[in-house]
């Protein structure tokens, strides 16, 4: 017998598709409290606040040469 996994999303309650979703995780600065993690859908993810976080590391050959 096979098992599916589903995935919903933690905000409106509807199904996650494969390859699809955002999870948030939140950190409180005070770490006693520790975190809190939300699957969400496309739809509710790009409604959440926040900013887009640099990714970390080097750049490629490619971007340094033309900056």
């Amino acid at each position: 017998m096979a098992r599916k996994t589903v995935l919903v999303c933690d905000d409106c309650g509807k199904e996650v598709g494969d390859n699809k979703g955002a999870t948030m995780r939140m950190t409180f600065t005070d770490a006693r409290r520790g975190a809190r993690q939300a699957d969400l859908c496309d739809d509710c993810a790009g409604k959440m606040p926040g900013h887009a976080a640099a990714r970390r590391g080097r750049r490629p050959k490619s971007a340094t040469a033309a900056a």
